[in-house]
């Protein structure tokens, strides 16, 4: 259990050094400096530096696609469904705005997980429009183009991670509630 405490603590402080200096720029000898140890211990927790890499986004991209799943099979309406990405986005990026930072500025270094991680993006981004496509449909939102409206949507979402930290007395739900209605009831019929 100690073992894995351990890992949790490099992966915590290495996505914070990847959001300030970029996942390139970071050395594991960067990273047990951070941490107050000597570069050759990191290895008995972790594999490499690619290994913390893959745990950062693919744990936080598995989480939105699991938020998702949960969306599209709930019996709510679109207008509902699209409040609760909104949710979703803000309560993920709350709790973790340095894996977030990865998960947008670092995925492209991802090796033998790209092909995953692009699967589970492009198809949060498929259900996503759908959803919208569906109130579109359904006329809960205007007839606009979709694809736009989930462009404007995510990013602004994608870039809560530069914001959030900067908000000292932040509560997620009342973001979530200001950007719900910011974002979605412009599109609101």
């Amino acid at each position: 259990m100690k073992s894995e405490a351990r890992k949790e603590e490099i992966i915590a402080t290495a996505a914070r050094l990847f959001k300030e200096k970029g996942f390139s720029a970071v050395t594991m000898r960067d990273l047990a400096t951070a941490m107050g140890i000597k570069a050759a211990s990191l290895y008995n927790h972790i594999n490499s530096k690619q290994d913390i890499l893959k745990a950062i986004i693919i744990t936080v991209a598995e989480e939105f696609t699991d938020g998702m799943g949960n969306i599209i099979q709930s019996d709510v309406s679109t207008i509902s469904k699209l409040k609760n990405i909104v949710s979703l986005h803000v309560n993920i990026t709350a709790n973790n705005t340095n894996a977030m930072a990865s998960l947008n500025s670092d995925w492209m270094h991802l090796e033998d997980q790209l092909d995953h991680y692009l699967k589970l993006r492009n198809d949060y981004e498929t259900n996503f429009l759908n959803i919208i496509k569906e109130g579109i449909s359904s006329s809960e939102i205007k007839h606009s183009n979709p694809e736009i409206i989930m462009f404007s949507m995510l990013t602004t979402l994608r870039s809560l991670y530069l914001w959030i930290p900067k908000k000292e007395d932040l509560n997620a739900n009342d973001l979530a509630n200001n950007l719900s209605e910011i974002l979605i009831e412009g599109i609101n019929n």
